[in-house]
């Protein structure tokens, strides 16, 4: 039989750790929590976009 190749403990699963947890809410925005406190502002949108998850809308266009 082939032997399962355990992943705990290895080294790319613990490289991966990130300092902050993602919460999807069930209204389909996200929530970042680090340390056990939720992260707000340019910090959440920070993470968010770096993630994939958000995407930040061109600024406009200055009227002349």
């Amino acid at each position: 039989m082939a032997e399962k190749k355990s992943t705990k403990g290895s080294k790319a699963n613990t490289a991966s750790k990130k300092p902050y947890r993602l919460i999807k809410k069930r209204s389909g925005r996200y929530a970042v929590m680090q340390k056990g406190k939720y992260i707000n502002g340019a910090d959440k949108v920070k993470i968010l976009v770096a993630e994939g998850l958000i995407k930040l809308p061109k600024p406009k266009a200055k009227a002349e």
